[in-house]
């Protein structure tokens, strides 16, 4: 007789459920009548989930690896060792901007301003435009890149000798095989070279709401901030941190 109540009072097993399928359709013939949008169905669950005690679970934020700064030298040397020059300004123009890789793929020759040091990125994540600056010290380099790159008939800033954008995927395999090359535990994904500039420049003392403006990040609390931030203050301040990076 204990048994057979204690087995009563345990929770149903989770395979006896309806189907979460099954049970939205349940709910839907309830609420269709009241022409919900989902900021009403949102505020329903809310208190749904208050009226059965569900406590909401966040997963746990895990930190991106950060490469280490004698991980990016000693990655760029190899690079510099390959001798190929389209992947030095490739791997450098991810390293100095912090762009994200489809925004790289996308950079077009008219949206880089030798004379200011930005490139114009366009449509990136969130389909919102920006400008990222880049160190004047690189600014001969990446002309002459562009150059060359305009006597070929070509239109954007990384292409094939096909006369097509790179790819995504071709420039992780890219990195991936310097990485590999270069002996490392770790591959160098473009998003560890962004993490690894937005880092650095934390660490030499510059501000959030001075990194904002080109970062791409768009938080509302950054929102706030950048709104209050003149474009010109974030790349001064880049600028002169700029000179001390490792590559």
């Amino acid at each position: 007789m204990t048994t057979t109540a204690g087995k009563a009072d345990e929770p149903p097993a989770v395979s006896r459920r309806t189907p979460p399928k099954r049970k939205a359709r349940e709910l839907a013939k309830h609420l269709r009548g009241e022409r919900p949008d989902y900021a009403y169905l949102k505020e329903v669950f809310r208190h749904l989930r208050a009226e059965l005690d569900i406590e909401v679970v966040t997963a746990p934020v895990r930190l991106p690896y950060v490469p280490t700064e004698q991980e990016i030298r000693r990655y760029y040397q190899t690079v510099w060792t390959g001798r190929r020059t389209g992947d030095i300004v490739l791997i450098k123009t991810l390293l100095y901007t912090g762009v994200r890789v489809a925004e790289l793929v996308a950079i077009r020759l008219d949206d880089v301003d030798l004379d200011a040091c930005r490139v114009q990125i366009r449509q990136g994540k969130g389909n919102k435009d920006r400008v990222v600056p880049f160190p004047q010290t690189f600014a001969e380099t990446l002309a002459l890149h562009i150059s060359d790159r305009r006597k070929t008939g070509g239109a954007h800033l990384f292409e094939s000798s096909w006369k097509k954008p790179y790819s995504t995927r071709g420039i992780r395999a890219l990195l991936a095989r310097y990485a590999t090359t270069a002996g490392l535990p770790h591959n160098m994904a473009p998003h560890r070279l962004r993490h690894f500039l937005f880092t650095w420049l934390k660490t030499q003392g510059i501000d959030d709401a001075l990194i904002q403006p080109y970062s791409g990040h768009t938080t509302r609390t950054s929102l706030e901030i950048y709104s209050r931030m003149a474009l010109s203050d974030a790349q001064d301040a880049y600028q002169e941190a700029i000179t001390r990076f490792p590559v």
